[in-house]
């Protein structure tokens, strides 16, 4: 699991149809302090709604996003597994 902030969401014409329906963000991981980037910017599934500059947490547990789109064969491993309140 990692820490990120949302940078905005992202739309998608052809995407993989274990995809249809499921909210794209694009987050930026962040470092132990919880400002620096640390690393590339992400795309995740956003089954929780996090907005715009939220705080939230990922993971890439692909066995989840198995089970949360219903589909033994997606290739989503990214998804927001929390937001934070601070």
């Amino acid at each position: 699991m990692l820490l990120a902030r949302s940078l905005d969401t992202a739309t998608a014409t052809v995407k993989h149809p274990s995809m249809e329906g499921w909210k794209l963000l694009l987050v930026q991981p962040l470092a132990a302090d919880g400002k620096s980037p640390d690393g590339d910017p992400q795309l995740v599934v956003d089954p929780l709604g996090a907005d715009r500059g939220s705080l939230v947490v990922i993971t890439s547990d692909g066995r989840h996003m198995s089970e949360l789109l219903g589909c033994d064969k997606t290739p989503v491993r990214w998804s927001v597994m929390g937001i934070s309140d601070r």
